[in-house]
């Protein structure tokens, strides 16, 4: 069934854009990611505009990345002074982000810039997780989560100012380390369309120094209310957030979600860690290909 985008002023298939959704969605309850990283990329694929991909998608983080902070609240483990600090940061990496995003846009290379940047972020994502798992799979070591923890305490660390108690994560640190990450999850929420946890995650666990426990309820708290304004900056600045377009995400997301918890488990945490990274290999080439490869029609009337 096709129906007509206002926003993108394009006609899509449904059942395609649901099924994409959809996927992703498996892939979230499977792997335990968000998804946002994949599903900018797929929109792309069917022909929906990346300033609009970028714009729209957030609006599935929101409602996907909302259900399971209340998770993690009724258990518990969410540092709200923590995750309000790093609040403040992405505010400002979003309102900057936005202020970018729109001069792309007025310079008319905003769908390069995004391409181009997912590009090198897949591929270095899918690289690492591929040669980690590799690793893994022949050196049985000492697993890097226990390496990195032995180094929490640094020396920059301590001369940092702004020292603040966090007393749920049992932390004394500088206010600057949650701000910083906080904003480079706001600059990835309002240019490329993610929450940002797949970078986000780490950052707390290996320079903030959260413990695990508390660094998805709290990410996922950050991460909502990030999106949530990226997505609304994106709708009043740049008018880019098409609500037909959300809504099939949401639903495709949230069903296919299901299906992939219903999966989990089923498959080894090292194998499901090589099928993901081979994955977000392949989506990067096919990006480069169409950066890099001359198509068939140079020249288009359509208007984006």
């Amino acid at each position: 069934m096709q129906v007509y985008l206002p926003i993108a002023e394009m006609a899509v298939s449904a059942e395609m854009i649901f099924s994409v959704s959809a996927f992703v969605g498996f892939l979230s309850g499977l792997f335990g990611i968000g998804g946002g990283f994949l599903t900018t990329p797929f929109l792309i694929f069917t022909g929906v505009p990346a300033a609009i991909a970028v714009g729209t998608q957030p609006c599935q983080i929101v409602a996907n990345g909302m259900s399971g902070m209340l998770g993690h609240l009724r258990k518990g483990h969410v540092d709200f002074k923590m995750g309000g600090f790093m609040l403040i940061g992405s505010t400002v990496g979003s309102l900057i982000g936005i202020s970018i995003f729109k001069l792309l846009q007025y310079l008319g290379q905003i769908d390069f810039v995004i391409s181009l940047l997912y590009v090198v972020l897949l591929s270095s994502i899918g690289t690492m997780m591929l040669v980690e798992s590799i690793f893994t799979m022949f050196f049985k070591k000492k697993n890097m989560r226990s390496e990195f923890n032995t180094n929490k305490v640094t020396g920059l660390k301590a001369i940092l100012p702004f020292k603040t108690r966090f007393n749920r994560s049992n932390l004394y640190i500088s206010a600057l380390l949650p701000v910083g990450v906080g904003f480079v999850g706001g600059i990835l929420a309002s240019i490329l369309g993610i929450g940002g946890g797949f970078l986000l995650v780490p950052a707390m666990i290996y320079i903030i120094g959260m413990p695990t426990l508390m660094v998805a309820g709290t990410s996922l708290f950050q991460i909502v209310f990030t999106t949530s304004i990226s997505t609304m900056l994106h709708s009043v600045t740049n008018q880019t957030v098409d609500i037909l377009l959300a809504a099939i995400l949401i639903a495709g997301g949230v069903i296919g979600a299901q299906f992939g918890v219903a999966f989990n488990g089923k498959i080894k945490p090292l194998h499901a860690r090589i099928i993901l990274a081979l994955l977000i290999i392949v989506v990067s080439l096919r990006l480069s290909g169409n950066l890099f490869i001359e198509p068939i029609e140079i020249f288009s009337t359509v208007v984006r």
